[in-house]
């Protein structure tokens, strides 16, 4: 009970919370950046170099999903979420947009060895990481097939 009491008297007082979506690497205290995070007044560059250094191992130009804490003494605290799977579908699958019509009109087609690939990047997300490698492909099996992507076994 006592620690329950001390964790409640340390808790910071949040200001707000703010999500992003900021290329790999390329956090500059320039818009989007600037003017989200200027607003309560925290540290553009302490939070820049932090974010780049933390997505160097992506490629250039990846849209990262940011979140960030900003507490009202001007600290603040974030979580980078790889980028979504749409995106990884669609980046495997070489296309720019999914169908117009899903269901009906298939773009193109991707291997069951592209969504194990695509689950396994997504399994290291801090909010997949309790799921079972099942659950995640099935997940994108069916954002693929929402998108008019057909899953196959093997491509020709």
């Amino acid at each position: 009970m006592a620690a329950a009491a001390k964790d409640i008297a340390t808790r910071r007082a949040v200001a707000a919370t703010i999500k992003l979506t900021v290329p790999a690497g390329g956090a500059r205290p320039a818009p989007p950046v600037g003017p989200a995070l200027g607003q309560y007044r925290l540290n553009l560059m302490a939070f820049c170099k932090d974010f780049n250094a933390r997505t160097q191992k992506y490629k250039p130009e990846t849209p990262m999903a940011v979140k960030i804490t900003a507490y009202k003494d001007n600290s603040f605290e974030f979580t980078v979420k790889s980028p979504s799977v749409s995106w990884y579908v669609k980046k495997a699958a070489g296309v720019e947009k999914g169908s117009t019509r899903p269901g009906h009109l298939t773009v193109t087609t991707l291997s069951v060895r592209h969504v194990y690939e695509i689950a396994k990047v997504k399994q290291s997300d801090p909010f997949c990481g309790y799921m079972p490698l099942e659950s995640i492909c099935k997940s994108i099996v069916g954002t693929a097939n929402s998108m008019g992507i057909k899953i196959v076994q093997d491509l020709e």
